[in-house]
């Protein structure tokens, strides 16, 4: 059988894998959130241990008070890194995340130091760089050694330029060149998030030569549901799905089975577009091709789970301004900056708002009631625009909006932002109406209720609409703040309309 492609990261026919067995998966979904109560009472226990051998040691010469508290510490983390040891560490990662610092850095001290890189993998970034910041140069050496070269390029931003540039020069010249590779790519693309690790066979061998080839190895590299076809030169000539190789004839060569049209990937394609295409064809994993068609890795669900969860955090943090690599228990400060942006932005929405409302302080003061009622209007329209901006947000993140038929879109959301007004405007104008039937008002004041709650929705679905496009169109995240931009629009022209249709009506 003809050796595998030497430009991947494949296991050669002559080199069997020597990858270490995987932490088996915990048999309870909820195991995450049970051992984050657990390890929070271990935590709080270790503390009044603390306490209590401090004040049981006091008056003691200062070496034996200093022993006896070590002791009492010594046998109660002995618990805690037991229950530690038997999470996965995907669960230990969610602890991390979930524990404020000073309480996540007595965790991560307890981790074993050949765990130490798979959970790295695994934390935000925020926290990682926490993890990072409290580890030696020696813990961090080794922690990256022990990494693929796209784990180690994941982390490089977070890990120290000398500790990166020691553990480069100890990788083989192949892994060096996926190194490159793999740090080249930007942050959202393909190529950032592919693997090297992938098998490849010949066309023109019989299964039973494959099948004795894959025997060899001591575990199949992950997610592995097909085996890639390549010439010579590396270059993709189909894919061998595992099904195929079980139930066909040994005798039968891999040309006459394999399949000769498979979705193929470029390193500069973007992550979530990728993302999209597995969810559409349910795959496990799609080969990544370079412009001559040679095979330089293959994507995998799991780094698609990775990406679908990491743009979904991503929108619903961006819709009201805040970062996605946020830290839960950061510092007051940082997190406090973090917000002001935005906040200071709202602020001078509201104070917009206000002067909206300022304008029409004569009417105010002849119908009291409006002020009572106003702020329905713009409450309402602000729940009618989060609807279409949530809508439009997730149809531009599919990709199900283009230019023909976005205009056929806002036709319809408008025109059911109006139907909704006029229903529910006359429904609210009934409730004002018999509120305030015993008052002069009353009649006008349901027909101002109604006309201004028509035209505040069809502003929040337009401002729902347009300002996604709008984000988009600038290279932005069409989440970025378009709740802020929503809420100030349906609130300073809800006031508008309201206040200034009741001017007119109540002259």
């Amino acid at each position: 059988m003809a050796e595998p492609a030497a430009s991947t990261d494949t296991t050669r026919l002559d080199e069997p894998p020597e990858n270490e067995a995987a932490d088996a998966l915990p048999r309870d979904p909820e195991e995450a959130q049970r051992a984050l109560g657990e390890v929070l009472d271990l935590l709080r226990r270790y503390d009044t241990v603390r306490a209590q051998a401090k004040h049981e040691a006091e008056g003691l010469d200062p070496d034996r008070q200093l022993l006896l508290e070590h002791l009492a510490e010594a046998q109660h983390l002995s618990h805690l890194r037991s229950r530690i040891e038997r999470l996965h560490p995907a669960d230990v990662a969610y602890i991390l995340e979930a524990l404020p610092r000073d309480e996540r850095l007595i965790v991560w001290d307890l981790v074993k130091s050949e765990r130490d890189s798979d959970i790295l993998l695994q934390v935000s970034d925020a926290v990682r760089e926490t993890l990072i910041a409290s580890m030696d140069r020696a813990e961090l050496v080794a922690a990256a050694e022990k990494l693929d070269a796209d784990e180690l390029a994941e982390i490089s931003e977070d890990l120290p330029s000398d500790v990166l540039e020691e553990v480069r020069r100890q990788l083989t010249p192949e892994e060096r060149e996926q190194l490159r590779a793999a740090m080249s790519y930007p942050e959202d693309s393909v190529g950032a998030r592919m693997d090297f690790d992938l098998v490849t066979v010949r066309e023109d061998v019989t299964l039973e030569v494959v099948l004795r080839y894959l025997r060899r190895f001591d575990e199949l590299p992950q997610h592995t549901d097909q085996v890639f076809v390549v010439d010579r030169n590396d270059v993709l000539k189909g894919a061998l799905p595992l099904d195929r190789l079980l139930i066909n004839e040994p005798d039968t060569l891999v040309h006459e089975v394999m399949r000769r049209e498979v979705m193929t990937l470029q390193p500069l394609d973007d992550a979530g577009d990728a993302a999209q295409a597995f969810e559409r064809y349910d795959l496990v994993s799609a080969p990544v091709i370079d412009p001559r068609g040679r095979l330089i890795g293959r994507l995998t669900v799991s780094e698609v789970v990775d990406v679908i969860r990491e743009e979904s955090d991503e929108e619903a943090l961006s819709r009201v301004g805040l970062r996605e690599d946020v830290d839960l228990f950061a510092s007051i400060w940082n997190s406090a900056r973090d917000r002001w942006l935005w906040l200071a932005l709202n602020l001078c929405t509201a104070f917009f708002a206000s002067r909206v409302i300022g304008a029409f302080e004569g009417t105010i003061e002849r119908v009291v009631a409006l002020a009572a009622l106003m702020p329905i209007v713009a409450g309402i329209a602000g729940n009618s625009g989060n609807q279409t901006l949530t809508l439009f947000v997730r149809s531009l993140a599919l990709g199900q909006i283009a230019a023909g038929n976005a205009r056929r879109l806002f036709r319809k959301e408008l025109l059911i932002a109006l139907v909704n007004g006029a229903m529910w405007g006359a429904i609210a104008g009934a409730f004002a109406w018999l509120l305030y039937r015993d008052t002069p008002h009353g009649p006008l004041l349901g027909l101002t209720m109604m006309l201004a709650m028509v035209l505040n929705l069809l502003v929040g679905a337009l401002v729902g609409m347009a300002v996604p496009l709008m984000l988009q169109r600038l290279g932005r995240d069409p989440a970025l703040g378009s709740s802020v931009l929503l809420t100030f629009s349906t609130d300073s022209m809800g006031f508008l309309f309201f206040l200034g249709i009741a001017t007119v009506l109540f002259r």
